[in-house]
């Protein structure tokens, strides 16, 4: 890894309408980390980025002299760094449990919202995308927050996915009115609209 230079505040690289720079932002909102951003849009990546980031990828988190990417490692990171409030679980087994629901999330949900974004197969993309998350409504409804009482991690990477949905021509039908209610619950958050770009506020009216 390149060295970092150390800098005196954290900046995160982070893309604008990237669902997952918006993961990191919402935790670092959550938080209530100060940070600078950096926007980094489409191809027009800053020379430094690519020192700090082999992949010249966002998000990428720079702390000091700790370079981090990849979505999961930087939130991670940021939980252990700044403890309070606790987005991951304390014991081995809970943790275990969340990485894994984060991982469905990702393949589950996520794996569609790249395709649509590609327009890749997008129709058959919105189905699938809609019938997974009607299909997870009574998880929705359990608790207050997903599969939680407290917010965690799991609604910092449901969250962006959610505020997506109508952008992306993804419309919910009434049996998934539970995921709907829960979105506008973790919409109307502070941290939540604190983590949002222009760009990002743009996408729902």
């Amino acid at each position: 890894m390149a060295a970092v230079s150390k800098r005196s505040i954290m900046t995160l690289y982070s893309g604008p309408t990237c669902p997952f720079s918006h993961r990191v932002r919402f935790v670092l909102a959550e938080k209530g980390i100060a940070v600078e951003i950096q926007s980094v849009e489409g191809d027009q990546q800053p020379e430094d980025l690519v020192d700090l980031n082999p992949y010249g990828s966002v998000p990428t988190l720079v702390d000091r002299d700790l370079a981090l990417y990849d979505t999961k490692i930087i939130c991670e990171y940021l939980d252990e760094r700044f403890p309070h409030p606790p987005l991951m679980p304390v014991d081995p087994v809970s943790r275990a449990k969340a990485r894994l629901v984060l991982y469905r999330i990702e393949a589950d949900w996520y794996g569609p919202l790249a395709r649509i974004i590609a327009g890749t197969k997008a129709d058959q993309a919105r189905k699938e995308l809609r019938e997974s998350l009607t299909a997870a409504a009574d998880l929705f409804a359990a608790q207050t927050w997903f599969l939680n009482e407290e917010l965690s991690v799991m609604d910092c990477a449901v969250g962006p996915l959610l505020w997506r949905l109508p952008f992306y021509g993804v419309e919910l039908p009434e049996q998934a009115k539970a995921v709907n209610a829960y979105a506008e619950r973790l919409f109307a958050l502070e941290s939540f609209q604190n983590s949002l770009s222009e760009q990002e506020r743009n996408m729902r009216p």
